[in-house]
């Protein structure tokens, strides 16, 4: 038995009787598609209350008690956020038919007393005695209750409500109008998009010890509930990708139904793979509880070995092409001293976007975290790179070593210096790469090291730096353009 406490004073008004609400049973079986969401309100480890982010989209079977002819029913214990125009209620039987509906949001101080419209309610006042009891119809300006003899009474001051049905219900609640053919137990389909709810993927590598990248990679999945109700019993399925949210306020429609691709999970213990549209279905295995306020892992992909590539990187510029030659000195000067780690993997399977952290043993062989990045969605065969942080023991100075500009020939000659050091007591290999974008047209001069790439817009190139020493790059570029391209002063 349960009790809301009320602080207001005695007063009852009785009024005539109104027509009875039936409140349906909660639901039966559930089933919830999760879709991605990198809202960090979701996954926080603090914060009170539910949190307007994420989007997911609920079936549930509940079974209703219906009378013969048109009444009112209220499903109760609906999360907080939901789109009013996407709940649709439906009787696979057509054994009854919704003629009106009606959302009522669990907001304010009677939040609590709305989820238990249409249950056996005792009403109290200040000393503990009954004021009413019988069906809650109304919450809003007093409670109105209808007892078993069909009497109704307006309470406006009370001090609490006692309920015998277990908790209170929280979340939002429906109430329908529906018209039933005939009395007794009727199944019906619930199906609405609700926020709150949201995953993404949570990858861990631990990198293995010698002198080849190597991890152990271990795939899970993150789902968090922050919706304001407790999810019992879950038949759960994830999409990965990025489906258009039409709609800035409410949940958005479904997507199309799955085709083609089909994979066979890993294991019985492990979700089931599938397409769905351009995206990527994850079924799980098992039924699942999703607690409100809580943040709940289950495996994604079995974990196994995978090779890698672990670079030492020093950028300068980016791939942005301008619209016309760049004559200007200080065009992107570049000239930072540090020197990025990174961390690069192929995909074994598609890996939904989500963040890796990455682990290697100390020199007791603890385990210990080296960095973090997110991965993009990757499809199967494709390569994830994260940057890791900034290499301690490697820095970089990079100086213009000449600069001129032959207007008359529409040519401009650029040459740099870099200086590669490294503290470390071990050889390192680092990768300079350049990006030569004054203008689209360009070639490459000369240089100390031979290019380890070269494409339109980069520039690559391998140095090797020996332990407690240093290294050095000379490249030089010649830009070119013609009469009708007129370039930057």
């Amino acid at each position: 038995m349960t009790a809301l406490h009320h602080s207001s004073a005695l007063a009852i008004a009785c009024v005539a009787a109104l027509a009875g609400m039936t409140q349906a049973h909660a639901a039966d079986t559930t089933s919830l598609t999760l879709y991605r969401s990198d809202s960090a309100a979701l996954y926080a480890s603090k914060g009170d209350g539910s949190v307007d982010e994420g989007y997911a989209v609920a079936r549930e079977q509940r079974a209703l008690n219906l009378t013969t002819g048109i009444h009112d029913v209220v499903i109760g214990d609906l999360p907080d956020s939901l789109d009013p125009e996407a709940l649709a209620l439906s009787f696979p039987g057509g054994d009854a038919r919704v003629i009106s509906q009606r959302l009522l949001l669990a907001q304010g101080e009677n939040a609590a007393l709305t989820g238990l419209i249409g249950r056996s309610v005792d009403v109290l006042g200040n000393d503990g005695q009954p004021l009413a009891s019988g069906h809650l119809l109304r919450v809003s300006d007093g409670l109105l209750v209808r007892n078993d003899r069909g009497d109704t009474t307006l309470v406006n001051h009370y001090a609490a409500v006692r309920t015998s049905a277990g908790d209170f219900p929280a979340g939002s609640s429906l109430s329908l109008r529906v018209d039933a053919a005939h009395t007794g137990q009727t199944s019906a389909v619930l199906s609405y998009p609700t926020s709150g709810l949201g995953w993404r993927a949570a990858y861990v590598a631990t990198l293995q010890p010698g002198g080849a990248c190597r991890m152990q990679f271990e795939s899970r999945a993150s789902i968090a509930n922050r919706s304001g109700r407790d999810w019992h019993d879950l038949q759960l399925t994830l999409i990965a990708g990025e489906p258009n949210m039409a709609k800035a306020s409410a949940p958005r429609p479904m997507m199309a139904m799955a085709r083609g691709f089909n994979a066979k999970a890993e294991s019985a213990e492990l979700p089931q793979q599938t397409g769905l549209a351009d995206y990527r279905s994850y079924t799980l295995p098992a039924a699942v509880d999703l607690p409100d306020g809580s943040v709940s892992q289950v495996p994604l992909y079995a974990t196994r070995a995978l090779d890698c590539e672990r670079t030492a990187l020093y950028e300068n510029g980016s791939a942005w092409m301008p619209p016309q030659p760049m004559l200007n000195r200080d065009f992107n000067p570049g000239g930072g001293s540090s020197i990025i780690s990174t961390l690069k993997l192929q995909a074994f399977d598609s890996l939904p976007a989500g963040y890796l952290r990455v682990l290697t043993a100390d020199r007791n062989g603890t385990a210990q975290f080296i960095g973090e990045g997110r991965i993009d969605d990757t499809p199967k065969g494709s390569d994830a790179t994260i940057t890791l942080g900034t290499a301690f023991d490697l820095r970089a100075e990079r100086t213009r070593t000449s600069f001129s500009v032959d207007k008359n020939g529409r040519t401009l000659d650029e040459a740099f210096h870099i200086n590669l050091s490294n503290a470390g007591g071990s050889t390192r290999t680092v990768t300079v790469r350049e990006h030569p974008n004054r203008w689209r047209q360009w070639t490459l001069v000369s240089s100390s090291n031979k290019p380890s790439q070269q494409t339109l817009d980069t520039l690559e190139f391998r140095v090797e730096i020996p332990a407690n020493g240093k290294a050095v790059l000379d490249y030089a570029v010649r830009y070119r353009w013609t009469a009708d391209e007129n370039p930057q002063p």
